[in-house]
């Protein structure tokens, strides 16, 4: 597929989906909407020999949010359709198709990282910042709700305290305070922030992939099941992951002393 808003690569076993649109901030307009999780179905092919991802954004800033006024144009919204049935419609597949992605993922950001474009950052397993990056609630000052799923993730990253102060008084977090408060894995400085991701990406990728994508189902649903629900969880994952060549393989090593040589399935 032919994308205008964002760009995709396939770096050796490694998927760079890089936000496409720096004279607007990265902010996501419905076409960037579409484009996204097209790419996210690409990278999600087996067949495109993919085992990490990486989302990170064009020139100055990771996104500015939502991309409003493109969204207005761009609007096939009905008469009988609320808006918040239009948002739900539009958002809800772009984020569950990235929690669904069967590997890790990695979001490499700077500079202005607000709204959804903070929704879709914090979605990845691990976020690595520049030290330019600044993280922005700003929904209060249009008089609207944090959406994207902010109000689902943030609580359970940092507290209830912390997400409410982010989202009442939308004040900027600074990338070192957000490492302060566990919103972030990794800060750098901004010419070494891609550097840093794909040397992330490149250990996850060798690394055991089906087990990876089970560890991330476990812990999204670890937000949701009782202790015994999730006790099942790990049995039955075990379950699948004793059939994988992974599996044997990391055993081998183990009694072999030596490092395992892991190929993804």
């Amino acid at each position: 597929m032919t994308y205008e808003r964002i760009m995709l690569e396939f770096k050796d076993n490694i998927a760079v989906l890089t936000l496409n649109h720096p004279e607007a901030l990265n902010a996501i307009s419905a076409q960037m909407n579409e484009e996204i999780r097209e790419g996210l179905l690409e990278v999600g092919n087996p067949e495109s020999g993919a085992r990490c991802l990486v989302i990170t954004g064009a020139g100055r800033g990771f996104c500015a949010g939502a991309n409003i006024k493109a969204s207005s144009r761009e609007s096939s919204r009905g008469e009988n359709v609320t808006p918040g049935e239009d948002y739900v419609q539009r958002w809800l597949p772009l984020f569950t198709r990235l929690r669904d992605l069967r590997m890790p993922v990695v979001s490499a950001v700077k500079g202005p990282v607000v709204g959804v474009g903070m929704s879709l950052a914090l979605s990845a397993d691990m976020v690595v910042a520049g030290r330019s990056a600044y993280f922005l609630q700003a929904f209060t000052r249009i008089g609207i709700i944090p959406d994207g799923g902010a109000t689902y993730i943030l609580p359970r990253l940092i507290g209830k305290a912390r997400a409410m102060e982010l989202s009442l008084l939308a004040e900027r977090l600074p990338a070192e305070k957000a490492l302060e408060w566990g919103l972030i894995n990794r800060l750098v400085e901004d010419e070494e922030l891609m550097d840093e991701a794909l040397s992330l990406a490149a250990r996850l990728a060798k690394g055991p992939t089906v087990a990876y994508a089970l560890t991330r189902k476990a812990y999204w649903m670890a937000f949701e099941n009782s202790y015994e629900d999730q006790f099942r969880l790990e049995g039955e994952s075990l379950d699948v992951l004793s059939k994988t060549l992974d599996m044997a393989e990391g055993f081998m090593a183990f009694a072999e002393r030596r490092e395992p040589r892991f190929q993804g399935k």
